[in-house]
């Protein structure tokens, strides 16, 4: 070997050894979820391409078990640099030391409330922003074209009253009477309780809470009109079971469901489906033509023990997954909208058969400021099967849920 050659291979590996040393490496922790843990590789490839002094690892836990996990290590000392978060967990989050507010000087709040869809405004508390999301989600109707083709029905429904009785002439039974194919899923412990929550007790002339969120104002004529009419699905009309091959989007993904309620995150799973074609409406408005809509996100957010140059590489990976870059691919990959207004609204989105009606959605949309997501969801799916298991009236049932959802509200505050 040359003095020359040795003295270059001496030199590669100093400078090897000082942009290993120098390199900073950051964990980003998020549910299991195929499509999002797709895209978020992709993503960590493009940005460590960018930065190539800093390692993003991604670490995943199941749904069921990802908020305790997130807690608990984080007590340990273990915690996340960045994580994902539904915004309906901030609280929890926050409260339990998890998160710390975005620095205004890498994300201004001028920056945050131009170009970011205002329901972000829910990851705000005392003033600072805990943090901010890649993409946002509304809810629409998924419907079975074929399923309907062969009902003879032209076009899925526009109102309340058209959605029942197209639910009616879909609905499928066998020779003893059971459903073999819905009319419409019945999902409480899926979006419907988002649905039956912010669309239907709106269009039935009430509002779930009190402006400040404090109060539960859905136990009310409206409250119990709505609830009747979503549960008179299965009871009177019986275009539905509540449980139907366990979950709703189970059911329209096997073709055994002509329409079911879910959110834009649904694109990237029902997209796989190959057995026949499907399509997406705007929510049904009520008969005065009244429409309402559920706007949630998971947000993105610093972890709290994050500080010193992993702090500030933490900040760089926030900054570049709500990118409109990034932003695009959460779209391919996922199917959920871009939270900057502008890489949204688009002419393209806007005219898209898919992702039209959920950009219209978020129009008139409206985000629960959840103060414990998981209890405020079980209060609702034990109010319907309460009357749809054991008999119970809307009215008691109704009574019941806002009376433990104001207790939930109240032990918050």
């Amino acid at each position: 070997m040359t003095r020359t050659l040795k003295a270059m291979l001496l030199a590669g590996s100093a400078m090897f050894a000082a942009q290993s040393a120098g390199a900073v490496e950051i964990e980003y922790w998020q549910y299991i979820f195929d499509t999002r843990v797709e895209a978020m590789d992709r993503l960590i490839e493009m940005f460590e391409a960018e930065n190539p002094d800093i390692t993003v690892k991604q670490v995943t836990f199941p749904y069921a078990d990802y908020q305790t996990r997130v807690i608990a290590a984080n007590l340990a000392g273990n915690g996340p640099d960045v994580l994902q978060l539904f915004y309906g967990w901030t609280d929890t989050f926050v409260d339990a030391g998890v998160l710390q507010p975005l620095s205004q000087d890498a994300f201004p709040h001028e920056m945050i409330e131009s170009e970011f869809f205002p329901i972000v405004g829910a990851m705000v508390r005392d003033g600072e922003y805990y943090g901010l999301p890649t993409a946002v989600r509304s809810l629409a109707l998924f419907y079975n074209k074929n399923l309907f083709a062969a009902a003879g029905i032209d076009n899925p429904p526009e109102t309340l009253d058209e959605l029942v009785a197209d639910a009616i002439a879909l609905t499928e039974r066998d020779a003893g009477g059971n459903i073999t194919t819905e009319g419409i899923t019945l999902d409480m412990a899926g979006q419907d309780h988002q649905w039956w929550r912010e669309a239907l007790v709106r269009q039935f002339g009430g509002a779930p809470y009190s402006d400040d969120n404090r109060t539960v104002t859905y136990n009310s004529e409206a409250g119990v009109a709505a609830t009747r009419w979503y549960t008179d699905l299965e009871t009177v009309h019986h275009v539905g079971t509540s449980g139907f091959m366990d979950e709703g989007q189970a059911a329209f993904r096997a073709g055994r469901a002509a329409m079911t309620i879910d959110g834009t995150f649904r694109l990237g799973a029902f997209g796989g489906i190959e057995d026949f074609e499907w399509g997406v409406t705007e929510l049904p408005a009520n008969n005065d033509g009244m429409r309402s809509n559920y706007a949630s996100y998971f947000a993105n957010g610093i972890g709290a023990g994050a500080e010193g140059e992993e702090l500030e590489a933490a900040e760089k990976f926030l900054a570049f997954v709500t990118t409109p870059e990034a932003m695009q691919v959460w779209l391919e990959v996922v199917g959920e909208l871009p939270a900057r207004r502008a890489a949204a609204l688009t002419e393209a989105n806007a005219s898209d058969p898919i992702y039209g009606p959920f950009l219209k959605g978020l129009e008139y949309a409206h985000t629960t400021q959840f103060l414990d997501e998981a209890g405020q969801r079980q209060v609702a799916i034990d109010m319907v099967n309460r009357i749809l298991l054991q008999g119970q009236s809307p009215e008691d049932s109704v009574a019941e849920a806002a009376a433990q959802e104001q207790a939930i509200l109240d032990q918050a505050n």
